[in-house]
This record gives structure tokens, sequence and C-alpha cells, in this order.
């Protein structure tokens, strides 16, 4: 059977059969249908009796005679200005040749112009390609554009950002963005990124690079065994003390430098974070060149059990 000719309550045995435990292999060899069905159901009906179900297909027909019904309403302007333009005649003939009400034909729309905050989310998803709506609108909220989430989300949907959990590398497609300016002065542009090591008991080491880009001096570096996105802020707070602030960090997509930590710390200390675009390490080509020097000429052993099993160099 097709999955459009499954009734609402048919669905939702299906998806309960799912919530009492019931592989979903199994669930869809008896029902005759695929996973991705099953899952995009799961997505759709999750919690919903029957009614529920019901009532959300009458709205999203509702939506689709809205639209349709706008669509037919920009044609009968355009049909009216046509008229007008062709036959000389006034507006008031062309709406009652038409059957179109003069007062529809007149009335201008008042919502405000959004195409600057729609270039402004393109703009976030762009380097921060890990962000949903919520954290896109976080943003927008720093940067004083008093929007409301439920006006950034259909944006949000429409422009297609929404976050898909597996994409293929095939289909990745290159994040344009503005060239960067040069580095003009000490603690303008600084470069963070992880480089990783051994020691001789075969533990692995991990030490967080960090390099004024400008003055090339290196005011991080700093090996651990285990780095976290709270640990991240907690050893530049304490170095940002000591040298001052940045005005900008240039970061790859790794997990410490885009969770919410880092990203609150940069908030709150007026700090920038420069993404790398997925797949382009060149974009940070600085920090890894220097990180490959710093490369076995770690001494800077964090704590005394380190400092006991490190390995001469």
């Amino acid at each position: 059977m097709k999955a459009s000719q499954f009734s609402d309550a048919q669905k939702a045995f299906i998806l309960k059969q799912g919530d009492e435990g019931v592989s979903v292999a199994e669930i869809c060899r008896k029902a005759g249908i695929s996973q991705a069905t099953y899952f995009n159901w799961k997505k759709k009906y999750a919690g919903m009796l029957p009614p529920e179900m019901k009532r959300l297909k009458q709205l999203e027909d509702e939506n689709a005679r809205l639209k349709k019904s706008v669509a037919d309403l920009t044609l009968d302007r355009e049909m009216v200005k046509g008229m007008c333009r062709d036959w000389m005649i006034s507006i008031r003939r062309a709406c009652g040749a038409l059957n179109f009400d003069r007062s529809t034909h007149h009335y201008n729309s008042r919502r405000a112009d959004q195409a600057g905050l729609e270039r402004r989310i393109r703009e976030i998803c762009e380097t921060r390609v890990r962000h949903g709506y919520r954290r896109v609108h976080v943003l927008l909220e720093r940067e004083g554009w008093g929007t409301n989430i439920k006006r950034t989300y259909p944006i949000y949907r429409d422009l297609g950002l929404q976050l898909r959990n597996k994409t293929p590398k095939r289909r990745v497609k290159a994040k344009l963005r503005e060239d960067r300016q040069m580095a003009v002065g000490p603690n303008d542009v600084w470069a963070m990124d992880f480089v990783h090591d051994q020691l001789a008991t075969g533990k692995k080491l991990r030490v967080l690079t960090v390099v004024d880009t400008f003055s090339r001096y290196v005011p991080v570096l700093d090996p651990r065994h285990s780095y976290r996105g709270e640990d991240v802020v907690q050893t530049l707070e304490r170095v940002c003390r000591k040298v001052g602030y940045p005005k900008t960090i240039r970061v790859d997509q790794g997990i410490e430098f885009v969770s919410r930590d880092l990203d609150l710390w940069a908030s709150a200390k007026g700090v920038t974070l420069d993404f790398s675009r997925p797949g382009k390490p060149t974009d940070n080509a600085f920090i890894l060149r220097r990180g490959n020097r710093f490369t076995g000429s770690i001494a800077f052993p964090s704590s005394p059990s380190m400092a006991a099993s490190a390995p001469n160099v």
C-alpha cells in the first residue's frame, strides 16, 4: 500500500507500535512501508492522536489555499493595471469588468521590508553552519534587530537553511563570504586551534595554541589530556586578563569552538568569532602552519601528573 493511502488511525497505530518497543524494521515489514516513511511520520505526527493528525492536515490544506489566494490576488492586480494601460480606461471600469474590489486593488501592505534581516540571517549561517534558527535568533537579538523568534523561523525556513543530520560530502557547497581584513595591530586578530601529540606512555595529548597574527606573539600554549568548550573559555579568560582581549579570534568548526560556552564568553567580552568554512582549512592556515612548529617542542605541563609522564623533548 502506498504511504498516501494510510488513514490517520492507521498511522497512529503504526507509530504507537514503535513507542511500545517494536523494532522499526519489523513495523515497516508488517505495514509494507519504508523506514524513511516511518521516520517522516514520526517526525510529523509524534505524540498526536488521529483527531490531531486530521487537524494538522486541515491546517496544511488551508495554508495551501491561502497561498493560492495570494497568488490569484497578485494576478488580478496585474490584470487591472494591464487593462488600464492597454485600453485607456479607469481603474473603476477595469475592476468592475473583472468583478474585483477596488479597495483590495488600492491596498498597500504595511509590513516592514525584511530584505536586510534575510541578508543578515544568511550571513550568519554561512559561517556558523551548525547554528539552528534559535541560535541565529540569539545572535540577532545581540545585534539589536528587535525581531521575534516567530518571525525569524519562517525566514530561516524559507531560505532553506535548516540543518540536516547527515549530508553527503559530495553535496557540500563552498560557503561564500567577504575577504578578511589584515590585522593592523596587536590583539587585533588571534588564530586558535588544537595540535595533537602523544606521551611516551601512549596517552594522548591536546595542546590549545593561540597566535597573534600581527605580532606573532603566542599568548596561549596550554597542553591537556582532554579539552572541552568550558576549558577553552577558562584558558582564554585567564590569558586575556593579562594581555588584553582580542577583537577577533579565527577558529575552525570544532566542537569546542562552536560550543555555547565560548559563544557566550565572546559575546560578553565583545570578541568576534571568525569561523572557517567547512572543508576549507586554508581559512585558518596561519595557525595550522604555526601549530606544526609547536609540535614536538611542548614543555609546559599544566599538572604534576602530566609533568611526571611528559617525554623529554
